[in-house]
């Protein structure tokens, strides 16, 4: 493995909200990033060119606008940048936009992704480090949840693209020798995040006085884990691929039969979570402004709640999340007045 400061990474989704951070995190440390996004237009596409802007000052960047379900594009990207590591972060992301348009999730999470591997089998990667989901438990009872929980009940079909490559790339990696790496994030959030997203949003409500629809009667529970925490955990992943003979990273030490695929899965998210009811509650407390509040039943596909175990991740790497949530959210918000307030015109975002 070519040592994180010599090696070539390609970011995909490097303008989306996770991608822009890690690939920020790699350029100041002085590697050469390549970086894919097709920009398009599932949420704003202003935030994503102003994410871009971050990068592109940077002469150790490119960027090249590839969407990935084209299979000649991203066979050809592949093939002429020659990257060491593959950070994929690419996808068609939201639980409830699936309804909605359900075909979007298949295009770029399922036959994009396939036409990624595919790429990657024919030139070489060293490692290969891809986006799955907390969606991939379902309605788990079992908390926390760990990477040896079973994941056969996906709720929703954004649950289920991300169930499938996970499997996909595991076949992949068992086949062609790829070094492969999956990820679960659980509730990311913090600055420059989706408008989509809860943090994102309810901010916007609150300031803006538009009524919060809370499901589940605000019960839902969810385990939010700030940028940071995961920039930092993939940074230190990208130097620990998984070996032939090893098995989640760990050779064997704990396994009498040691898988010979080089796959390794983890969850990364906090350890702790809260109900959507006190988090609302929370957020009106730094943004010293009431909510209007809805509480309604149940919304189908959705989880109940998520709570990550780390102590793989943790073991792996030697790091535990830093940021508690009352610290994430003033980092969030102190963004958010500075990003969405005066400096852009009254309702763009």
């Amino acid at each position: 493995m070519s040592n994180i400061r010599t090696a070539k990474v390609l970011v995909t989704g490097s303008a989306g909200f996770i991608g822009s951070h890690i690939t920020l995190a790699l350029l100041e440390k002085g590697l050469s990033v390549y970086g894919i996004d097709n920009m398009n237009s599932y949420y704003d596409v202003n935030l994503k060119w102003d994410r871009l802007n971050r990068l592109t000052v940077f002469p150790n960047y490119q960027h090249h606008m590839v969407d990935l379900s084209d299979e000649h594009h991203t066979s050809a990207i592949i093939e002429h940048l020659k990257p060491d590591v593959v950070i994929h972060l690419a996808a068609q992301a939201g639980v409830r936009y699936a309804t909605e348009n359900p075909h979007s999730y298949i295009n770029s999470n399922i036959i994009g992704f396939f036409h990624l591997l595919e790429a990657m089998r024919r030139n070489g990667i060293e490692h290969f480090l891809f986006a799955s989901s907390s969606s991939v438990y379902g309605n788990n009872q079992c908390l926390p949840y760990s990477e040896d929980d079973q994941t056969d009940e996906p709720l929703n079909l954004y649950a289920a693209t991300k169930k499938a490559d996970e499997s996909i790339a595991y076949s992949y990696a068992h086949r062609y020798g790829i070094p492969t790496t999956a990820l679960r994030f659980f509730t990311v959030y913090g600055p420059w995040g989706r408008p989509d997203m809860t943090p994102y949003s309810f901010t916007k409500a609150i300031l803006e006085k538009i009524p919060i629809t809370l499901f589940n009667y605000g019960k839902y529970k969810r385990s939010f884990t700030y940028i940071d925490d995961i920039v930092e955990w993939i940074i230190r992943l990208v130097d620990m691929p998984p070996i032939h003979g090893t098995r989640d990273g760990f050779h064997g030490q704990s396994d009498p039969i040691p898988s010979k695929t080089p796959y390794q899965l983890f969850n990364l998210g906090h350890d702790e979570s809260i109900d959507m009811l006190s988090f609302t509650r929370l957020l009106e407390e730094k943004l010293d402004k009431r909510a209007k509040i809805r509480l309604v039943p149940p919304q189908p596909g959705e989880v109940i709640e998520t709570l990550a175990d780390i102590s793989r991740v943790t073991q792996k790497t030697g790091y535990r999340p830093q940021t508690r949530l009352r610290e994430g959210l003033d980092h969030l918000v102190n963004w958010y007045m500075d990003y969405c307030q005066p400096m852009h015109q009254p309702g763009r975002y």
